[in-house]
């Protein structure tokens, strides 16, 4: 069953691409037609891709990995903000920090710089200090907050990122790049589909084709997080059933060993003597 039908991108202007003069030709397979200049997709296409993202995605939240999303422009930050959150996955709105990927245990040390300024303040450490100089930590705390407080929980490399306009985000597709982390990404007919593993086409700058493209690829890491809990549960249940009977299993006392061993050794002399 598809995740997403034709009418809900065409509604949502998924459809809508760039200026004729501004695209890119490897592109071409996935343009339907052009309309007064603009070049518009092929949103059959769009179907297709959108239900091998999703299903890819579902695989990797079902194996409890991470998919870090990425969207630093304006009108994507929210929607990719609020779908993230909503099925706990880690996400970059603001700038992208350079070398997050390839130089990921320097971005873990600010992100425990900021869990440390946080036990600080907590334990009283800081009641000491002057107006001035707390003024100073707070302002250095809120800092790492907006840069690097949604990625707190990513304490290993993503398994995969989720880009929303891959010529905007292009430094963290060449790190994934260079990492071998696959990339998911919403392409334009203005950008390069080649180092993009799955790629769907669609129009990266209307906010109601960003969320259409979204609410589908995190409907499929939400039932691949459910799956996974159902799996937990199931392996729970039979670990405690197999202890349950192995409990209720009657325990041979030593006497009963002794006595089958007892036997034994009768029976072998027996068939010696024969």
């Amino acid at each position: 069953m598809s995740r997403t039908n034709f009418d809900q991108l065409l509604q949502a202007g998924c459809h809508f691409g760039h200026l004729r003069r501004k695209w890119n030709p490897a592109m071409a397979p996935y343009i339907f037609m052009e309309r007064n200049g603009i070049h518009i997709i092929d949103l059959n296409k769009t179907v297709a891709k959108i239900d091998e993202a999703a299903e890819a995605l579902k695989g990797i939240a079902k194996s409890g990995k991470k998919v870090l999303f990425v969207a630093t422009k304006k009108q994507a930050k929210d929607i990719v903000a609020e779908k993230a959150t909503s099925v706990n996955m880690p996400y970059v709105i603001e700038r992208w920090p350079g070398g997050m990927l390839t130089n990921f245990p320097t971005i873990r040390k600010a992100v425990k710089k900021m869990a440390n300024i946080d036990k600080l303040m907590n334990d009283g450490t800081f009641s000491n200090l002057s107006k001035r100089e707390l003024l100073q930590v707070t302002r250095q705390r809120a800092k790492l907050e907006k840069n690097l407080g949604s990625i707190a929980d990513l304490t290993r490399l993503p398994s995969a990122l989720f880009v929303v306009d891959v010529m905007k985000e292009h430094i963290a597709v060449k790190e994934a790049n260079r990492l071998g982390i696959p990339v998911f990404a919403i392409v334009d007919t203005n950008s390069d589909p080649k180092n993009i593993d799955y790629m769907i086409p669609a129009n990266d700058d209307a906010k109601d084709s960003v969320e259409v493209i979204l609410n589908a690829c995190c409907g499929a890491i939400a039932e691949g997080l459910e799956e996974r809990k159902a799996e937990k549960a199931d392996e729970k249940a039979a670990a405690e059933q197999a202890e349950e009977a192995a409990e209720a299993k009657p325990k041979r006392t030593r006497k009963a060993r002794k006595d089958e061993n007892a036997e034994e050794n009768v029976e072998a002399k027996e068939e010696v003597a024969e």
